[in-house]
């Protein structure tokens, strides 16, 4: 009797182990259940969340894009109506493609150009005769006192120029003014041949020439042989005449004349707009203060001093100020 009750007590012991044993594992596997679907739950709600955040980023850049895209047709809605210009034949080439390019933009509008040099141009939009005045040269202040504003479009270089049989290659701005003045007269003085140094230059009221004097500090005192009217009269004349030296501008400048480097410097785009050039100056466009531009005009005007004509001024052989 005393075996068999030893053994029910060992037996309800064993029974009550596995059952404690169950309820332990039950425990477990309901905690270890719950603690996945939470880590599920987690991730599902990261997921979204990420989701949801890029399709908000996605939505809201196409959203940029399209108001910028219709900002910028807005931008380049053509006009009509004419943009008349005066002034410098120095900035011919780049007017002349600016122009081109904003009438093919803007078939309904026409523009003119009238290379009448700095002086005249300024005068012309003082009193009224053109939409758009052009200098290659800053703005005096008697100028300004008048209500004229410039606006600077591009930087040029004004190039030395000799005929191409010359053999000087370099002048240093100290023997360009001396030449100029007269000091120094024969090219042999300064490493050429035994020839005589004839001094070719622009007209009174030239940018390009009031830019030239300014720089070399030669104003009132040059000694020319020839004034010229115009940018393209200078460089055939040099072209033509063995001994001439010449000034002109680096957009103008051709293949039928010799640049020289200016101490050391060759004149170059990369040499204008990095500074070490320094026979350089402005190209301006000029409006008179409290004059409404007609839309065209103003349209011109935006659009060539805007980053849009950076690659067009460039191209005819300027340094654009946007870019």
């Amino acid at each position: 009797m005393r075996k068999m009750i030893t053994m029910a007590v060992t037996a309800a012991l064993a029974i009550s182990t596995l059952t404690a044993c169950g309820k332990t594992d039950k425990k477990e596997t309901t905690a270890s259940t719950a603690a996945t679907t939470a880590s599920t739950a987690a991730t599902t709600a990261s997921t979204e969340a990420k989701t949801e955040a890029k399709t908000e980023a996605k939505t809201e850049a196409k959203d940029t894009s399209a108001a910028a895209a219709e900002s910028k047709a807005d931008a380049q809605t053509p006009v009509s109506g004419s943009v008349a210009t005066d002034g410098s034949t120095s900035m011919e080439k780049v007017i002349g493609a600016l122009g081109e390019a904003f009438t093919k933009a803007n078939p309904d509008a026409t523009f003119t150009y009238n290379p009448t040099g700095s002086g005249s141009g300024i005068t012309a939009v003082s009193e009224g005769r053109c939409d758009i005045g052009l200098s290659s040269r800053a703005l005096k202040d008697e100028e300004k006192s008048q209500g004229l504003v410039e606006t600077t479009l591009a930087l040029d270089g004004i190039a030395i120029i000799v005929n191409k049989e010359n053999t000087v290659e370099d002048l240093s701005l100290d023997d360009i003014a001396k030449i100029y003045t007269g000091e120094i007269t024969n090219w042999s003085e300064v490493g050429g041949e035994d020839a005589d140094i004839v001094l070719i230059g622009r007209e009174a009221g030239s940018g390009t020439r009031d830019g030239f004097e300014s720089i070399t500090g030669t104003s009132d005192s040059c000694k020319y042989r020839q004034e010229l009217t115009s940018t393209g009269d200078v460089i055939t004349t040099v072209s033509s005449n063995p001994g001439a030296i010449g000034y002109a501008s680096l957009a103008a400048v051709k293949d039928t004349v010799k640049k020289v480097s200016v101490d050391g410097v060759e004149a170059t785009e990369e040499t204008v707009k990095d500074g070490s050039y320094k026979v350089q100056r402005p190209f301006v466009l000029v409006t008179k203060d409290g004059t409404e531009l007609s839309e065209a005009a103003q349209a011109f005007f935006d659009y060539a001093t805007s980053k849009d004509a950076a690659d067009i001024i460039s191209a005819a052989g300027a340094v654009a100020v946007a870019e």
